[in-house]
């Protein structure tokens, strides 16, 4: 009895009877139990906000009791434990419903401390940075709340229509729960737009070191370098989330964290340099600005497979734990629209002008969905992963008949080059130097383009093959040789693209030798082509294997083939002048014959030199290969003749004036040839 005089307004727990619920009360209740019900109307005070029950008037109880001692929030969170752990153990009895009574001292106690926390935690929302509370301040929040939603459900089961106290009960209930899940909402909104610097995907490590906490077990490393928020940021997102979705705010959590994520995510995309443009935009672009374009998709779309994805779904996974169908449905809504919008873009580019410079960046976004679809499809679950599927392999699809359609630009571009200007020098021509380093770099994407030709061999075959072929465009004894037909059959689809581009420069280039009026300078002109062609070959293994060693050996036949003609046609006709033909009769050297021979040689050698050192043959292996060849023929016969005839010439001015050149001099003059130096 003496502690009961210390604390007089403390409450306590009174042991319910049978099929009564426990009823806390204070032992001024006890002693004024039985009182008439005049003196229980005094126990309301400002009806319509909060119900307390007080024993008597204050002027009689001052002196008799002292100060109310508050009690803690979590002092007050015990007792409702208690409440609702009773009503939990009588929920297996009959008639709970009608023998149970609400403990409205303890209630009202506790709401009240409650309050004075939701104005506590309002003012810390309001003058601290984002999401700054501190974790014991968030936990005690949360249990609170927790408590707040069970009561009101707890309550609104035992309300009885003639019950006006409880009425207004479940009405202060409810007020203050909205009041704290605004507070959740602002604390939940303020924590995930906590963002620090966003880490460069390029420089992310593929390795990173798992952890887990008693919240949840998703490993946070993965996402907390792509997030910015720390294990116990996630934490009290988990938890936040977890009392919203349970109190009835699903749809007010999620909106948040949606609306939320979205501007991040945006925020993040735009990190990497991505614009969305509508299809008339790409369309209208220069070459030089889709080129920047595509390469920052490229880096959007790997670092959205790579970082951005996973990170969006880890992250809605550990705020959600409890909720995977909650954390999914955000997830698809966050990255569906990303998605979408990189293909659109990858749709519109395929569907630009066709022109052979744009295969490359072609495959190199063929390449990108391609190495990315399976994780993308892995990322996203259900029906919603076949959609992705679907959508990524038409955008895929669409590339690659665009590299089919470039590639097949490069064939049109060979037979439309029919300009009648020569290149000076029989150089090389523009037309075989681009379309060898064009083949060169092609063939880097060989494994890629084998791959686009085995999906579109119709659409190869009947754009490309079928049209050459039937219009007669290429070499058509090649093309009836039954063995050459067995050998197509043989090769890839993208192989014999190559042969047909190969056919078609050779073709093209037989007839631009033809424009030459010098036949010695049309062989030249096809040694040069044909010696780059070659080389070229050579040089890249892709080629090679895709021509074979047949094709370069019949490549070869033909570059001796133009070496024998030129020889010939230039110095076979020179060496006409130092045959015997016509020099002798009747064993005599015929002096007028010798002269003429001797100063024909000098003025066809003259001419030669004159001509032929502004040739071009810019190989220098061939270069020297020609410059032995000559001089190995002409020398040689050159030296012979004047050993032999240059003593029935009278010494001194004679032979001055008709042998000009000395053997020492020709080999001198051969080596100026074919260096392109035009002489005045």
């Amino acid at each position: 009895m003496d502690e009961e005089k210390k604390k007089p307004h403390e409450s306590s727990t009174v042991s319910a009877k049978d099929g009564e619920a426990p009823r806390t009360e204070s032992p001024k209740v006890e002693k004024k139990e039985n009182e008439s019900a005049t003196a229980e109307g005094k126990t309301q005070k400002n009806e319509g906000d909060q119900v307390k029950e007080i024993e008597g008037t204050k002027q009689e109880n001052e002196e008799a009791v002292p100060p109310e001692i508050q009690s803690s929030l979590e002092t007050a969170l015990e007792e409702i434990d208690k409440f609702l752990s009773t009503l939990r153990a009588k929920n297996n009895e009959e008639n709970v419903k009608a023998s149970l009574e609400v403990p409205e001292t303890v209630i009202g106690k506790f709401l009240d401390l409650f309050e004075e926390q939701l104005t506590k935690h309002g003012s810390a929302v309001e003058g601290k940075e984002k999401g700054s509370l501190d974790p014991e301040d968030v936990t005690l929040l949360l249990n609170a709340v927790n408590r707040v939603s069970k009561l009101a459900a707890s309550v609104a089961e035992m309300k009885s229509d003639a019950d006006k106290k409880q009425c207004v009960l479940i009405n202060r209930i409810g007020a203050i729960k909205q009041r704290a899940m605004c507070i959740l909402e602002d604390e939940f909104r303020s924590i995930l737009e906590y963002v620090p610097d966003l880490p460069d995907p390029k420089t992310e490590s593929k390795e990173t070191e798992s952890k887990e906490t008693e919240e949840f077990a998703p490993a946070e490393e993965d996402f907390t370098n792509y997030s910015g928020h720390t294990p116990e940021m996630l934490s009290s997102l988990n938890k936040i989330a977890r009392e919203m979705i349970s109190g009835e705010y699903e749809s007010e959590c999620v909106h948040i964290y949606m609306m939320i994520r979205r501007i991040m995510f945006d925020d993040t995309l735009n990190h990497t340099g991505f614009e969305k443009f509508s299809f008339d935009d790409v369309q209208k672009m220069s070459w030089e600005s889709l080129e920047r374009e595509i390469a920052t998709w490229i880096s959007a779309l790997a670092g959205c497979t790579i970082m951005y994805f996973p990170g969006e779904k880890k992250l809605a996974e550990s705020v959600f734990t409890d909720y995977p169908m909650i954390s999914s449905s955000i997830f698809i809504n966050l990255t569906r629209g990303v998605t979408i919008q990189l293909l659109y873009f990858a749709e519109a580019m395929a569907m630009t002008k066709r022109s052979a410079e744009k295969l490359f960046k072609v495959l190199d976004m063929y390449e990108t969905l391609r190495d990315n679809m399976v994780a993308i499809q892995e990322l996203c679950p259900g029906e919603c992963s076949n959609e992705v599927k679907t959508e990524m392999a038409t955008a895929r699809m669409r590339l690659g008949e665009a590299a089919i359609s470039m590639l097949s630009d490069l064939e049109n571009s060979i037979k439309s080059d029919t300009a009648k200007t020569t290149v000076p020098g029989g150089a090389v021509h523009p037309l075989t130097r681009y379309t060898m380093n064009y083949l060169k770099y092609t063939c880097e994407y060989k494994s890629t383009l084998e791959e686009v030709f085995k999906e579109h061999w119709k659409i190869e075959r009947s754009d490309s093959r079928m049209t050459d072929y039937e219009a007669g465009e290429v070499d058509q004894n090649s093309v009836n040789s039954s063995s050459n037909n067995d050998e197509e059959n043989q090769r890839s689809p993208f192989t014999n693209q190559l042969v047909r581009v190969m056919d078609l420069l050779d073709s093209n280039l037989e007839g631009k030798a033809k424009l030459y009026r010098d036949i010695p300078l049309s062989s030249i002109f096809l040694m040069n082509n044909g010696r780059y062609i070659l080389q070229k070959i050579k040089g890249s293994s892709e080629i090679h294997v895709a021509m074979g060693d047949t094709w370069c050996r019949k490549k070869s036949t033909d570059l001796r083939n133009y070496h024998k003609n030129y020889q010939r046609e230039t110095w076979g006709r020179l060496l006409n002048c130092l045959t015997l033909d016509g020099l002798m009769e009747k064993g005599k050297v015929q002096k007028p014959v010798l002269k003429e021979r001797f100063k024909n040689f000098s003025a066809m050698f003259d001419e030669i030199h004159r001509t032929q050192s502004t040739w071009i043959v810019s190989d220098d292996q061939l270069q020297s290969e020609l410059k032995i060849s000559i001089s190995a023929v002409v020398i040689p016969a050159y030296r012979s003749f004047v050993g032999r005839f240059s003593q029935y010439l009278d010494p001194g001015r004679q032979t001055e004036k008709y042998i000009k050149y000395q053997p020492e001099d020709i080999e001198t003059y051969i080596d100026e040839l074919f260096e392109g130096n035009r002489k005045p």
